[in-house]
C-alpha cells in the first residue's frame, strides 16, 4: 500500500469514544474528523484531558471508536483482526514517544533493528536499513553504544532512527520533545519533520510544546474531546494560548 496516488495517508471521519464504567460513562472524544496527506505535519495540542492520548490510540488502532471509523492508507482498521492490525502497524505507522522506548541494554543499532527483524527481513537487508536510518539522524559512531550510554537527544534520535526504518506512510509523534531540552527538542523535531518531508510520509504530532508546533502545516487544537479550532503555523501563538499555556521548550509534564 502507499499513498503515492495522492489520497490521505490518514482519515478519520466522526471519531468518538465513550469509556464506560460503574460510576458513569466518560467521553473522551466527540465526533473528530480530519486528515493527513503525505508529506504534512499536522499538530494536534490541547490541555490534559483535552482528548489528545485518546485521538492517538484511535488512529493507531491501539484502541477502538465508540463511534466513526479510522482509515490508514484506504484501509479501515476496525476491518483488522488483532494479529492483522499488528502487523499493519509494524508495516506503516512509525511511533516516537516521549520515554524514547528503548531496550537500555541493547545497542543503538539493535534497538533499530527490532521492527526489521519481526517483519522477517534478511540480515543483509538489515544492516543497510539500520545503517541507513542512523546516518540520516546523524548517529554514524554510535551505533555500538548501548542506550543507556547515551544522552537524552541521542536516545530520541535512536527512537526516530526506529520510527523511520520501516519506511512507513504514517509517523505518529507522541510529545517527542517532552523530555529533552528546548535547543535538542528543535534539533529532534527538525530532523523528525524534515526526513519524513522528504519521504513523502504523513506525521501527526501531539504535543504540549509551543515551539513543535512552528514545523507544523496544520495545527488541530483541541478541547473537551473536540477539534475546536483548526490554525495555520503564522496562528500558532494563538494555538499556544488555547491549548493553555504550553511552555516555549519541551514540555516535561503530563498530557
Amino acid at each position: 500500500m502507499s499513498a503515492s496516488g495522492g489520497g490521505a495517508v490518514l482519515e478519520a471521519s466522526g471519531l468518538s469514544k465513550t469509556y464506560r464504567s460503574r460510576a458513569g460513562d466518560v467521553c473522551a472524544l466527540r465526533d473528530v474528523s480530519f486528515s493527513v496527506e503525505p508529506g504534512a505535519v499536522v499538530a494536534v495540542v490541547g490541555p490534559s484531558g483535552s482528548g489528545k492520548t485518546t485521538l492517538l490510540n484511535l488512529v493507531s488502532g491501539l484502541d477502538r471508536p465508540t463511534g466513526g471509523e479510522v482509515k490508514i492508507l484506504g484501509q479501515p482498521l476496525a476491518e483488522l483482526d488483532a494479529e492483522a492490525a499488528t502487523h499493519f502497524r509494524r508495516r506503516h505507522i512509525g511511533f516516537v514517544f516521549q520515554f524514547f522506548n528503548l531496550i537500555p541494554t541493547m545497542s543503538a543499532a539493535d534497538n533499530v533493528a527490532l521492527p526489521l527483524l519481526a517483519e522477517g527481513l534478511p540480515w543483509r537487508e538489515v544492516d543497510a536499513r539500520v545503517a541507513r536510518a542512523l546516518d540520516a539522524v546523524g548517529l554514524v559512531g554510535r551505533e555500538r553504544r548501548r542506550a543507556t550510554e547515551l544522552s537524552g537527544g541521542e536516545m530520541q534520535r535512536v527512537a526516530v532512527a526506529r520510527a523511520l526504518v520501516m519506511e512507513p506512510a504514517l509517523v505518529l509523534a507522541d510529545e517527542p520533545t517532552g523530555n529533552l531540552d528546548s535547543v535538542t527538542g528543535d534539533t529532534i523535531l527538525e530532523l523528525l519533520c524534515m526526513a519524513s518531508r522528504r519521504a513523502n510520509r504523513a506525521v501527526l504530532l501531539v504535543t504540549h510544546s509551543y515551539m513543535a508546533t512552528a514545523y507544523a502545516d496544520r495545527i488541530l487544537v483541541m478541547r473537551d474531546g473536540r477539534i475546536v479550532e483548526e490554525l495555520t503555523p503564522d496562528e500558532r501563538s494563538r494555538a499556544l494560548h488555547l491549548a493553555g499555556g504550553a511552555g516555549v521548550g519541551g514540555s516535561r509534564g503530563a498530557r
